[in-house]
């Protein structure tokens, strides 16, 4: 529920009106949030890890002097949950996720009376210590295992889209496998070019040659996350094999040497996980990978595609993918039931910037039987309504490059024999009827 400002006005003029006289007024005075004692709490735990200097986010949100300024703009993100961002739809669907940063309606309500009240400072020793972090380059996945460079590719300050690939050593003499990984540009001027980046382990042939394009690892887009097994799952990495990038860069108007790196954890030698984690882009349009996207000029336009999952899954992961003109995506499964059962699992608004990857909680995760179709609907909007449209007057299409479009989901999961559906989905009732009781 969205929290409005005149909501939170009938509340606050609801309290004073139960509290008769002067008494009453100053009590009611006295509860008023300041920054020291209200907000400064949810900034340090849900906006400082961003909002700091040597950081991503483009100001400083620690002191009182640093926030007083951007109040009516911290009131405005947070109102309408465009910060911090989560743009998981919360009306719908599982709401429960390992890596939810997103602030409760009480906090939300809090910051909005806040700023409403004239941003008031409040005690200055009451304001809490700010927490420690880790240096600003620190990995989300704490210090990899094993961290592989590629080679810097030079972006020149303006031209086309540039595709292709880069390969260096992982430097493994034996099979390992991932429990967590990510990839991420190295400085701000890398991180400004970098469309996406597609980690690959190549084979190689006794000559030393690499064969093929190789066995998927990670996605890197926009301000993605580390993606972080979970318990019991991992994915092979084989030995002896190289690592390729596959990336997409584009001109921002300065020449920069973009560089990538990926930082990888490992299960210790010679221990094997339980399940194989995969993960793949999923339910593209009109059943393709990518597909096919139709958007008239100045319209809204919806496209859907499926996938048949031929094996049980526990599913463990949901990312949209969509490029400036994304707008919303929605995750339906269809399962294999007489009569035909589909579930809306989840939804979520689109920010190109920002391609948030959702960890389902151990405890919600989805299970699927096999025979189950992943129905995926994406909405793009081409009219100027949209403030990331370049010209709405053009029609826009699939197709690789930034001011192109695309329209699936990445998808993380596990497959799961029929015994192994059927005992996790008997412990996860046995669960929930005791917490019912």
């Amino acid at each position: 529920m969205r929290i409005t400002q005149s909501l939170v006005a009938i509340v606050l003029c609801s309290a004073v009106l139960m509290l008769p006289g002067n008494a009453s007024a100053q009590a009611a005075s006295s509860q008023e949030p300041t920054f020291a004692s209200d907000v400064a709490p949810i900034l340090y735990r849900s906006c400082v890890k961003c909002h700091r200097t040597g950081q991503i986010a483009p100001m400083s949100l620690i002191s009182y002097q640093e926030v007083r300024p951007w109040a009516r703009s911290i009131k405005n993100k947070v109102e309408t949950r465009a910060m911090p961002p989560w743009h998981l739809d919360r009306r719908i669907g599982i709401q429960d996720f390992k890596n939810d940063p997103s602030l409760t309606d009480q906090e939300i309500a809090t910051i909005v009376t806040w700023v409403d009240n004239g941003a008031p400072q409040g005690n200055p020793t009451d304001t809490p210590t700010p927490p420690e972090f880790a240096p600003a380059d620190a990995w989300q996945i704490g210090e990899p295992d094993l961290v592989v460079r590629f080679p810097a590719r030079t972006v020149p300050d303006a031209g086309p889209d540039i595709f292709g690939s880069l390969m260096t050593e992982f430097g493994l003499d034996g099979d390992r496998y991932i429990t967590a990984i990510q990839t991420r540009p190295v400085g701000d001027s890398s991180r400004q070019v970098v469309h996406h980046a597609l980690s690959y382990a190549v084979e190689q042939n006794e000559e030393g040659e690499s064969m093929g394009g190789g066995l998927f690892l990670v996605e890197y887009a926009s301000g993605k996350q580390a993606e972080i097994y979970p318990p019991g799952s991992g994915l092979l990495l084989p030995g002896n094999t190289q690592a390729r990038l596959s990336y997409h860069l584009h001109s921002v108007g300065e020449e920069i040497d973009a560089e990538v790196e990926l930082g990888i954890n490992f299960l210790p030698k010679g221990t094997e996980p339980e399940f194989i984690r995969y993960s793949k882009q999923l339910g593209g349009s009109q059943g393709q990978i990518i597909g096919v996207i139709d958007v008239p000029a100045g319209e809204v336009a919806r496209s859907d595609g499926y996938t048949r999952f031929n094996k049980a899954a526990r599913i463990t992961m949901f990312q949209p993918h969509m490029h400036m003109l994304g707008m919303y995506q929605c995750i339906e499964f269809i399962y294999p039931t007489q009569p035909v059962r589909a579930e809306t699992v989840n939804c979520a608004r689109f920010d190109y910037n920002w391609h948030m990857n959702y960890n389902y909680a151990d405890s919600t995760a989805p299970l699927v039987p096999a025979g189950t179709i992943l129905h995926v609907t994406t909405w793009h909007d081409n009219s100027a309504a949209n403030r990331g449209n370049v010209d709405p007057s053009n029609w826009a299409g699939s197709g690789q490059r930034t001011i192109d479009e695309m329209g699936f989901a990445w998808i993380g999961w596990y497959d799961l024999t029929d015994e192994e559906y059927e005992a996790q989905v008997a412990a996860r009732q046995e669960a929930r009827r005791k917490t019912d009781n």
